[in-house]
């Protein structure tokens, strides 16, 4: 599913109607007809609702919404909030249809004290008032009313594209509709996914109104939202003649003597996500603890020097398939010889935790390189790499990791909600599962295993680390919905909790 930008939108509909000879009336009355059957799915005919439209193609939406619930049976009374005259084009054309079908129209100007009495008497109010143009801080009468709903906290607020007064493309948010649920039309928009805007929206549900793929190839950006359908096409199925080799052979790198526990849960998290061999590289120092803690993988001690890596790694490289490097190594002068020496393997490597702190060091040496890179920034470890603030990189997600992954060919996984996968040709992937519950120390190093371990059996990068992403959430999903709550949530609880995911998308 594809998400998009304002001005993506606005392109994608000018080439509907011009290229594919969709008229703009055809198309905002096959809006109004998917998005109500969204909304039947949620309320009941018996309900009181209310429609509220502005003067734009988000208003003519309305009114195409309106007329057809009354059509159902439904109890709808709309409010136009612009004088009739202000009512352009499309909108003006689907308000006249709602007129002649027999139905009334309640016009807010001149009647604003009646409005906001019986906007209280509604168990549902459609919001129709904003689109996606909105710019810049709401005039009145729009910041009245948009307060008043938000004040009505046991009232059902549908949205209808996006909550009107949220920005399209994310960003600040002074005032905004605070929906239940936000029903998108055609595409989700890039706001949805970023915060704070994204906080705004409640359930999102997306309404397909018939516009051709082929348009939105020729008229976006490739960002698409990765769901469980392309989960379940991606996931390897292991053939019964497989063996340990045949699932890919892993080197995990990493661990400090104040830092054991990380490379430990990114070595049990890649077992448990089916690596085939696994060895783990760690400070000779902590060798005792770390082995004595799961059977299942191999050890390399090495050479250590206060507690880290001192940065001589005696490893014949070549008997791996993939390195992961990073978990609670430490932000020594060893470590980065490490990773240094990581980079210069020509095979694929996966840079989390300290590894990202010294590859700020080390960005000359990813040009030179032939195989895959993945580095796991979260917003903090992604402003030290940009050189600029965390406030920044939050408010440009899509276009920081888009620029950074092409510049430095790298596969950029920016983790937070809704994290992002960028491969190193601009492609992104959103990821919607997760929760708040992985906002806990370990939960990173959890996902640097999934990762290696996926590498090792898709055969497609982008695949693996969207579907790593995609678990890794999902098991923090499935765990608050039983016995668990977002507070309590470990990152062992994540990695004990991978069979039931595994097999669930299986």
């Amino acid at each position: 599913m594809r998400i998009v930008t304002a001005e993506e939108m606005y392109t994608i509909d000018n080439y509907t109607f011009q290229q594919i000879g969709i008229s703009e009336d055809t198309l905002m009355e096959c809006a109004g007809q998917s998005v109500t059957k969204h909304i039947m799915e949620k309320i009941n005919a018996h309900q009181p609702i209310v429609v509220l439209a502005g003067a734009g193609n988000n208003g003519g939406d309305g009114f195409v919404i309106a007329r057809i619930l009354k059509s159902y049976g439904y109890t709808v009374q709309l409010w136009v909030i612009p004088p009739y005259e202000k009512i352009k084009g499309a909108a003006k054309h689907a308000l006249e249809v709602y007129i002649r079908s027999g139905y009334r129209v309640d016009y807010f100007s001149g009647n604003e004290e009646r409005f906001f009495t019986l906007l209280s008497t509604y168990d549902v109010i459609i919001d129709c008032l904003l689109g996606i143009g909105v710019k810049g801080d709401l005039r009145s009468p729009y910041e009245e009313i948009i307060q008043e709903i938000n004040s009505l906290k046991s009232r059902q607020v549908i949205s209808i594209d996006i909550p009107s007064g949220v920005p399209a493309d994310g960003g600040k948010v002074t005032l905004a509709v605070k929906a239940e649920t936000t029903i998108a039309i055609q595409y989700p928009k890039v706001g949805a996914y970023t915060y704070p805007a994204a906080s705004f929206y409640g359930e999102v549900q997306v309404a397909d109104i018939g516009i051709p793929p082929l348009v939105g190839k020729e008229c976006a950006q490739k960002r698409m939202l990765w769901t469980e359908q392309q989960v379940k096409q991606y996931l390897p199925n292991r053939p019964a003649h497989s063996h340990k080799g045949a699932n890919g052979k892993g080197l995990l790198l990493g661990g400090s003597q104040r830092m054991t526990g990380a490379i430990m849960l990114s070595a049990k998290a890649s077992l448990r996500s089916g690596a085939g061999l696994l060895t783990v590289a760690v400070p000779d120092v902590i060798h005792p603890i770390v082995a004595t803690h799961f059977l299942e993988a191999m050890y390399m001690p090495c050479a250590s020097e206060n507690g880290h890596f001192k940065g001589e790694v005696d490893l014949n490289f070549n008997a791996f398939d993939v390195i992961a490097i990073g978990p609670g190594m430490g932000r020594t002068k060893g470590g980065q010889k490490v990773v240094e020496v990581a980079l210069k393997q020509q095979m694929p490597v996966v840079l989390d935790a300290d590894a990202l702190f010294h590859l700020k060091e080390l960005l000359f040496l990813l040009k030179s390189r032939s195989k895959p890179t993945v580095i796991t920034p979260h917003a903090g470890e992604m402003a030290r790499l940009c050189g600029v603030s965390i406030d920044d990189v939050e408010n440009n997600r899509f276009g920081l990791s888009k620029k950074f992954a092409e510049e430095h060919g790298v596969y950029l996984v920016l983790k937070g909600p809704s994290t992002i996968v960028t491969t190193p040709g601009g492609e992104q992937f959103v990821n919607p599962t997760g929760n708040s519950a992985l906002a806990k120390g370990g939960t990173g190093d959890v996902l640097t295993g999934i990762i290696l371990a996926f590498m090792l059996q898709h055969k497609s990068i982008q695949a693996a680390i969207s579907n790593a992403v995609f678990v890794h959430g999902q098991s923090a999903d499935l765990l608050i919905e039983g016995k668990h709550t977002k507070m309590d949530v470990l990152a062992t609880d994540l990695i004990e909790h991978l069979p039931a995911t595994l097999k669930l998308l299986k």
